[in-house]
């Protein structure tokens, strides 16, 4: 039985980086690509503009090689380094969505470190 399937948003770290894209590892021994035209829906010069070596970022399964346990991601339309959730509309628009979430996630991430 697959562990994933397409459509799954997974947890997976950037283990590499090279003009066409970025290389993650997942859980169970499972890598990926994020193809650079996966990374967004607008042109990318830069793929460390988007990704680092070592983030922990949520990834689309957007297919799936089983036997190779190889997975093909996607970063496009979600909200990669923080939740995973499908972000919708275009632009400003998901700017303005979300914004407020994040605010909050950073405050509590800030007041967090504040108690250490």
């Amino acid at each position: 039985m697959p562990e994933y399937k397409i459509g799954d948003i997974v947890k997976c770290k950037v283990s590499g980086e090279e003009d066409y894209g970025a290389f993650v590892t997942l859980e169970n021994g499972y890598s990926g690509l994020i193809h650079i035209s996966e990374i967004s829906q607008y042109f990318v010069k830069n793929i460390s503009d988007y990704l680092q070596l070592n983030d922990l970022i949520y990834a689309k399964i957007i297919d799936i090689n089983e036997q190779d346990k190889k997975l093909k991601l996607s970063i496009k339309n979600i909200d990669y380094k923080h939740t995973g959730e499908e972000l919708k509309g275009n632009g400003f628009e998901i700017l303005k969505e979300n914004l407020p979430k994040w605010m909050e996630e950073y405050h509590q991430m800030v007041n967090e470190k504040k108690d250490f």
